[in-house]
């Protein structure tokens, strides 16, 4: 019987095969084929080990110089247990190893195995014990001994491929039943049109995987993960592309700009001068509104940099012409700080319905989950009658029972705490597809941009504002410095002074179970009170925290912003979207327990008014740590586009395309978002270019049907979770 790349897995034969398909997943020879290896080992040589530290997974083909058993009471059980003591040499140096084994039996087995002259390959996680490197029960692979060994050693290739063990299923086990299938196999599928491999110099799919899997030396390794590196990065591209091609032909309700409509109106009254960045990315988004063709765009942009007021003058004109506009938060804290910034800057303008509105005024209505019933239905109604034009609200928007008397617009604010699947949620309830705005605080570098949301159109506030004030950033290392946290407080209490407000933010709430391992965290219900009776005492001092009362967050937020609070003690819920203008010193404590990208999130939330700001990043994790160098680096800069790149590159590269950001797993292996930016530009333009000529990709086979495997592994997942 003929094996194809679609073939099931299980044509291979064998319980390896079985227990690899129940293991990982994987269903066809394809599958098989796309399980790369994690390194690649030089026969007989050893890595520097000078260069390497605790916990390194490595791997070596060695001899065994000496084996010996011994024993030793095992303190758990109180018996007799046996290990064994191995050298290995290999071309860098000689490694220590031990077995260890409960039964005399088990140790004979090892001390016959591991007889000197025994030629093996070995891998596993190095530790430090007894002023020496070890290997604890590692993975292994003999070759026999002596002459055997000799001639073991001389038919193995100087490359050995070290596969990712799944679950049951180790090195070895892969490389066996991926060199069958690759051995069986017939006709690997090209999905890159045979012009494009020659236009960039690429091997065929066939002999990648091939070279991939079974490379004689580096330079069939490198030309195969070139190859299949341009495959992930064109790939993704064609699909975005045909979401990008999909949208463009879709009608959309045109909502054109009125001359002296509530959004002509609105600027007239505004009391400054909109930064040239929003001037130009507002009357690109007024194009977009008024065509017949939804608008798909992401609007990216510092802490504080206007994205909102951009949003707002956007819904204002679907408003003008007929429409209404949705802006979905994360939290009932930014929509309710939403619900109040829109209302503060609209004015009357926004009281439609109420006495004392301006002619032709318009409604702004909130909807969250946690509303009271009357209000509730009174917000839902609102809604599908069309008396609000602008409804704001939470994850409460999405419920099916929840509808629209024309929806022109829908504005999702921090999309990562989105995933496609509630975008979609939000557009369906629309007659014709609406526009859609999409708003990140989180600076997104270019090509994660590219690859992330391929199907929106960016544009970049990079400018802040005029007026904002200078923020200070200072690590308060209270390991080496534990006076300095008296000080954060007296700066505290020194900005309080001067008429100025102050935020805390704690990693814990206070009714947690305890952390097993690790110096306890600072809690908001804990320290609020010991504040306000110690280190902060005679200052307004209040909580804030998600597991709240609605009212009673709504309650603390309004007395903030209004200046009757001095400290606001805090969980991270006051990320994003919070504007108090007299804010003006953040505390963050145990800081080395945020991202990056967050501490930059945090810090956008002082310096709003003018007035000078200072965050301090307190902190008891050590000097030399990785999360130190992470603190210094965000107190080194207010870049966010440098701090998303630092970001990114401290957390694993597949979390930036997880189902919470682009709707489906990453099949990105090879290819980095951000360091290979060269691949994927040309990847997006020539599969813009490609798709012209060819919409349903009949002309190439290989790529219609990978195109196809990650939109039908799309739908079904969003049809699993609808």
């Amino acid at each position: 019987m003929k094996v194809t790349w679609d073939s099931p897995l299980t044509m291979l034969g064998g319980k390896k095969a079985g227990t690899v398909v129940a293991e990982t997943g994987y269903e066809t020879i394809g599958d098989l084929l796309g399980h790369y290896p994690r390194t690649y080992v030089d026969k007989g040589r050893l890595s520097e080990l000078v260069d390497l530290v605790e916990g390194d997974l490595i791997s070596l083909v060695g001899e065994v110089v000496s084996s010996e058993v011994r024993t030793y009471t095992d303190r758990r059980t109180n018996r007799t247990a046996y290990r064994t003591l191995l050298q290995v040499k290999g071309e860098g140096g000689v490694l220590a190893m031990t077995f260890f084994a409960k039964s005399r039996g088990v140790a004979t087995f090892h001390e016959n195995l591991f007889t000197p002259g025994a030629i093996g390959m070995f891998s596993g996680r190095l530790k430090w014990f007894n002023g020496r490197w070890d290997l604890n029960n590692p993975n292994y692979r003999m070759y026999g001994a002596e002459g055997e060994a000799t001639e073991a050693l001389a038919r193995m290739p100087d490359l050995i491929p070290v596969y990712p063990v799944i679950g049951k299923i180790d090195s070895w086990s892969l490389e066996e039943l991926i060199g069958l299938a690759l051995d069986l196999v017939d006709d690997i599928p090209d999905p890159v049109p045979a012009f494009i491999r020659a236009e960039r110099d690429l091997l065929t799919a066939d002999q990648a995987y091939r070279w991939i899997h079974r490379p004689d030396d580096h330079r069939q390794l490198g030309a195969a993960r070139k190859r299949l590196k341009y495959d992930e990065a064109f790939v993704t591209q064609m699909v975005l592309a045909r979401r990008r091609a999909e949208h463009r032909a879709e009608p959309a309700t045109a909502r054109p700009p009125i001359n002296d409509g509530l959004a002509a109106r609105f600027d007239a009254r505004l009391p400054f001068t909109l930064t040239a960045g929003q001037e130009r990315i507002g009357d690109e988004i007024a194009d977009e509104l008024a065509g017949v063709h939804p608008m798909h765009r992401l609007l990216q942009g510092e802490v504080g940099s206007g994205k909102t007021l951009v949003a707002l003058r956007a819904m204002l004109q679907v408003v003008d012409a007929g429409g209404q506009a949705a802006l979905l938060a994360p939290t009932e804290v930014l929509a309710q700080q939403h619900l109040r910034s829109i209302r503060a800057m609209l004015g009357d303008l926004g009281d439609g319905g109420r006495l004392g509105a301006a002619e032709g005024a318009t409604a702004v209505t909130l909807l969250t989950g946690s509303m009271g019933t009357a209000a509730r239905r009174q917000a839902m109604l609102d809604a599908a009658s069309g008396e609000a034009g602008i409804v704001i609200g939470t994850h409460a928007l999405l419920e099916e029972k929840v509808q629209f008397y024309d929806l022109g617009l829908v504005v999702v604010d921090e999309q990562h705490r989105f995933g496609v699947e509630q975008r979609a949620a939000l557009t369906s309830k629309a007659g014709n597809p609406p526009h859609l705005l999409v708003m990140t605080a989180t600076p997104i570098p270019r090509t994660v941009a590219m690859t992330v949301f391929g199907d929106l159109d960016t544009s970049t506030l990079a400018e802040l504002p005029a007026g904002r004030g200078e923020v200070q950033t200072n690590v308060v290392p209270v390991l080496s410095q534990p006076a300095w946290l008296d000080r954060a407080w007296a700066r505290v209490r020194e900005e309080a002074a001067r008429g100025r407000q102050a935020y805390v933010v704690c990693a814990r709430i206070g009714d947690e179970p305890p952390q097993p391992d690790g110096p306890e965290l600072h809690a908001v219900e804990d320290l609020a009170p010991a504040l306000a009776t110690g280190a902060l005492t005679g200052l307004r001092v209040e909580k804030l925290h998600g597991r709240m009362t609605p009212e009673d967050k709504d309650r603390v937020m309004q007395a903030f912003s209004a200046g009757e609070v001095d400290v606001l003690v805090s969980t991270t819920v006051i990320e994003v979207g919070v504007d108090v203008p007299n804010a003006t010193v953040m505390v963050v404590l145990d800081a080395e327990r945020f991202g990056v990208s967050q501490l930059h999130q945090l810090r956008g939330r002082i310096g709003r008014g003018g007035h000078a700001g200072l965050c301090l990043l307190v902190t008891t994790t050590h000097p030399d740590s990785a999360a130190m160098e992470r603190l210094r680096a965000v107190a080194g800069t207010r870049d966010g586009f440098e701090l998303s790149r630092i970001d990114l590159e401290q957390r694993r590269e597949g979390n930036v395309l997880g189902v919470e950001q682009s709707g489906r797993r990453s099949s990105l292996q090879l290819l980095s978002v951000l360091t290979d930016e060269d691949v994927i530009v040309a990847a997006r333009e020539a599969a813009t270019e490609y798709l012209a000529g060819d919409p349903d990709l009949s002309g190439t086979p290989g790529l219609q049907a990978a195109v196809r495997t990650i939109e039908d592994s799309e739908r079904a997942a969003f049809l699993e979770k609808g």
